[in-house]
């Protein structure tokens, strides 16, 4: 590849890089909190910033001599700001007069937290030596399994229910928009399940040998 090209090839994470920045904004600050998913359209939107994030990270240039500052930087940025925002998010919440009506905000900066934990794994990967394609394949299986309901699943075995245990994931919203209604436990369980075989199947696809036809000389 010459000159021109590799450069092309390391600047190239911007593109998925700015659109990610733009969905997100779009999400988080423009238009207002919504807990409730009502279409597989919006699903997909929704999950838009994550994956061109791990688009972005995968083709991050792997840079030696600034990986150990850049995963400080990362750490510093969550507990400097995420963490302290995170909080102020929970107290805003609990001192709420209607906390059905401010749910929806805290829950949306929940699922942005997730979201920050996979990336900044995928980050520190990828500063770690792994290759862009095996970077690529570990974030959309993660992605996969971010939407799997394997949360959901865990709410409601592990949450408090003093009247017995739902029939129903009422508020797995994300999966009720595939299968037509709130899923029961067993459809839950078969949701997720398929994600995780997708997410195997992911793991395995030969993505190097892709990337390298359509853009030689691999990261």
């Amino acid at each position: 590849m010459d000159g021109e090209g590799r450069a092309l090839r390391r600047w190239l994470w911007l593109v998925p890089a700015v659109l990610g920045a733009g969905a997100a904004t779009l999400i988080m600050v423009i238009l207002p909190p919504d807990r409730t998913l009502d279409s597989v359209f919006e699903v997909l939107y929704k999950v838009s910033p994550l994956v061109f994030a791990v688009l972005a990270v995968a083709g991050f240039p792997r840079r030696p001599g600034l990986g150990l500052a850049l995963l400080c930087a990362l750490v510093v940025g969550y507990m400097g700001v995420l963490d302290t925002v995170n909080v102020l998010h929970v107290f805003a919440y609990a001192e709420s007069a209607d906390q059905k009506a401010a749910f929806p905000e805290l829950y949306q900066f929940m699922i942005f937290m997730n979201s920050f934990t996979v990336l900044a794994v995928l980050f520190a990967y990828r500063l770690g030596g792994a290759s862009g394609d095996r970077v690529l394949k570990a974030g959309l299986a993660s992605v996969l399994v971010v939407v799997s309901g394997l949360n959901d699943l865990s709410m409601w075995v592990l949450g408090d229910w003093p009247e017995g245990r739902p029939a129903t994931l009422s508020w797995a919203s994300h999966i009720a928009v595939f299968v037509g209604g709130p899923p029961s436990v067993a459809v839950a369980v078969v949701f997720c399940a398929v994600h995780f075989v997708l997410a195997g199947i992911v793991l395995a696809l030969p993505v190097r040998r892709w990337a390298d036809r359509l853009l030689p000389a691999a990261a």
